[in-house]
């Protein structure tokens, strides 16, 4: 997040968006909180927001690729 930022500086950026897949950790929030005004930070549930809000659907998907059967026990 370090290097973004200072890209954003680098070019002259005022606004910018990073989105990610998962979840910011408390740290990377704890930076970015001050520069609030260069960066928004977006993650998989404010993007799930975001698009409901626009009329968008979104619905959550699990790909299961093989279920190991000798973890469970026969009745």
């Amino acid at each position: 997040m370090q290097a973004f930022m200072g890209s954003l500086v680098g070019h002259g950026s005022t606004k910018s968006a990073f989105f990610i897949t998962s979840s910011f950790s408390i740290p990377t929030m704890d930076y970015v909180c001050p520069q609030r005004q260069r960066a928004t930070l977006i993650d998989r549930s404010t993007l799930a927001d975001l698009m409901t809000e626009q009329g968008l659907r979104v619905s959550r998907a699990v790909e299961l690729n093989n279920i190991d059967l000798n973890c469970f026990e026969p009745d």
